[in-house]
């Protein structure tokens, strides 16, 4: 309470956070990758996501407005939450309603399960867009977001626009001390990836791209046990598993 910033009226920043995550899973026939497909598809509906969305609205202290839902066929969900930072009841003739402060903040969350024709690979991509306007920041629920998902990359924006002034009517174009979104990750998180950072200070935008260190090869089989395949088949597959992440990751096609 004692690091508040005393503001003139409104504060009209606008946060916004975006998070990507990727799956990847080996499926070695075309039968395992549609099966694959489905599972992922069955295991992060609308549904679940709404959940997900729900949990991190309440984390950053907002309230939820309206929500809009859907799944797709043949697979892919999308759940967008309306939401404001702040509410209050007010006693009229009628009883009590509530009025909400609407601050313009929204969370949407995207699902896109595909699979590479040629080598095995089935990845599952979850775009999550969380942007507040005033004192919310969303930057607090990164760790819920990362642990909600299997996330083998992970690729996150975060951008402080407009700005709000002090009581003596300087502009300030942040509310809140930031060198990197990895601040705002555990370091229990943070060890088992490596990480990079592409920031733009001047202009508080902020890039961190994070892909996983180790391999255990039997979490990325797809109904298969990986004491049953022979170790140059094992060996192949988390080339394969790895050259993939490497080029999601790095956003260009290096081995192919």
């Amino acid at each position: 309470m004692e690091n508040k910033l005393r503001l003139y009226g409104f504060n009209n920043l606008t946060k916004s956070l975006s998070f990507n995550i990727y799956d990847v899973c080996y499926a070695k026939t075309e039968r395992e990758q549609r099966d694959y497909i489905a599972y992922i598809d069955e295991q992060y509906n609308s549904e679940r996501l709404t959940s997900i969305l729900m949990t991190l609205t309440e984390m950053i202290g907002a309230q939820v407005l309206n929500i809009s839902r859907q799944d797709y066929e043949p697979q892919g969900a999308s759940v967008t939450c309306l939401i404001s930072e702040s509410s209050k009841k007010k006693k009229g003739e009628s009883g009590e309603t509530v009025i909400a402060h609407l601050d313009k903040s929204h969370v949407t969350v995207h699902t896109y399960p595909e699979y590479h024709p040629e080598n095995a690979i089935a990845t599952f991509r979850v775009d999550i867009d969380v942007a507040t306007c005033g004192k919310i920041t969303p930057l607090s629920t990164l760790d819920y977001l990362i642990g909600s998902f299997d996330s083998d990359i992970i690729t996150m924006d975060y951008r402080i626009r407009g700005f709000t002034r002090d009581i003596s009517g300087k502009k300030l174009f942040t509310d809140h001390s930031i060198t990197s979104i990895q601040d705002y990750i555990d370091d229990s998180t943070l060890k088992k990836y490596d990480a990079v950072d592409v920031n733009v200070y001047q202009s508080n935008i902020f890039h961190t791209k994070m892909l996983i260190k180790e391999i255990d090869l039997q979490n990325y089989l797809f109904n298969q046990d990986v004491y049953e395949l022979p170790p140059k088949t094992r060996l192949d597959i988390t080339n394969n598993l790895r050259r993939e992440m490497i080029e999601i990751f790095s956003g260009s096609n290096i081995y192919t």
